[in-house]
């Protein structure tokens, strides 16, 4: 072992017991002796054992219909999930609302996303009626496994803007090897030839098929042509989806009001759009460390520090683009329908 790769052993190491899960960062995560043996199923079964027991201890918070729903599919999809006047109000608030925002670009696509800080907050007082709702705040902890205030931001998908290779999310993925929480609250309706986000039900179940095909993919995935799995992001090929016991994708063409919220464990995508077109939505991120035995103890979702976690997030990835490639860049101040 060379002195550099000696220093970092201990590093490599101890994110065995993180959210790590690049094949390529981690020489430990991406060996394919380890893996045979059983290092990366190892880590998934633990983890989706450590989220089912803190989601136990979450389940009391959300509706049975709600929890027996998103327990079998892995997505809870609810139609006027806020109450018409507030949607209205909500929606005109973020369409005038024009802050900083950060674009990335990935394909045909560009992803623009501002910030709910205290600005927006301010700017956008109907937020305060989504962010207390009872039923939103259940679900998503309970679908993150963590009691946590999750990251929120307005995010527009524009597809189709430039001549490029297709958008590489519009492949269906996992985001991690461990339960994480996605959610969308569509602020127009959601048309099939928009690209709407498709979901494979039943997908986010540990299943003994889904327990080998991970094993199998962890073998190989470190030298394979796919950066993106070789990342930790799986990806999968519908041909793929019988052979583990499980549907094509349903593709939620929604119309405006619809919250839809995901295990990002189950296979997923954005579907290609069929001409260019701008999607607006309110935009939820919940992961922690999938290890970590405790559902709350959070101090990430202390008021005061829960709403300035994303100009942080982006300060520091400025200060550290010179090391490591953002993929996230400022793009001035815009409003979420801009061009």
């Amino acid at each position: 072992m060379n002195p550099f790769a000696a220093l970092l052993a201990p590093v490599w190491f101890a994110q065995l017991f993180t959210g790590a899960k690049s094949f390529v960062d981690n020489p430990l995560i991406g060996s394919s002796r380890l893996n045979a043996m059983g290092l990366h199923a190892g880590r998934v079964r633990l983890a989706h054992g450590m989220t089912a027991r803190r989601r136990a201890a979450l389940a009391s918070s959300v509706s049975p219909d709600d929890r027996a729903q998103f327990d079998r599919d892995g997505v809870v999809a609810i139609t006027d999930f806020l109450p018409g006047d507030v949607f209205t109000a909500l929606r005109q608030q973020i369409l005038a609302h024009r802050a900083p925002v950060r674009e990335a670009v990935q394909g045909d696509t560009i992803t623009r996303r501002l910030a709910i800080d205290p600005a927006a907050r301010h700017a956008i007082p109907a937020l305060a009626a989504f962010q207390r709702d009872r039923r939103w705040r259940g679900l998503a902890r309970y679908v993150a496994g963590f009691d946590i205030e999750p990251l929120l931001y307005v995010q527009s998908i524009l597809p189709n803007r430039h001549a490029a290779p297709p958008d590489p999310q519009t492949v269906l993925h996992a985001d991690t090897f461990y339960p994480a929480m996605k959610a969308w609250l569509f602020l127009e309706d959601v048309a099939p030839e928009h690209g709407p986000f498709a979901y494979v039900k039943g997908s986010h179940r540990l299943t003994p098929e889904r327990i080998a095909w991970e094993r199998e993919k962890s073998l190989h995935v470190r030298n394979g042509d796919c950066r993106l799995s070789a990342r930790g992001s799986f990806r999968v090929r519908a041909e793929e989806l019988a052979g583990l016991d499980l549907p094509q994708p349903t593709r939620f063409a929604v119309p405006a009001n619809t919250l839809v919220i995901a295990d990002t464990f189950g296979f997923h995508a954005r579907t290609q759009a069929s001409h260019p077109a701008t999607r607006i939505e309110l935009w939820a991120y919940g992961r922690r460390n999938p290890f970590r035995p405790f559902k709350g103890w959070d101090i990430w979702s202390v008021p005061g520090i829960a709403e300035r976690r994303i100009g942080l997030r982006w300060w520091l990835g400025d200060r550290a683009a010179k090391l490591v490639p953002q993929p996230w860049k400022s793009a001035g101040i815009k409003g979420p329908a801009d061009e």
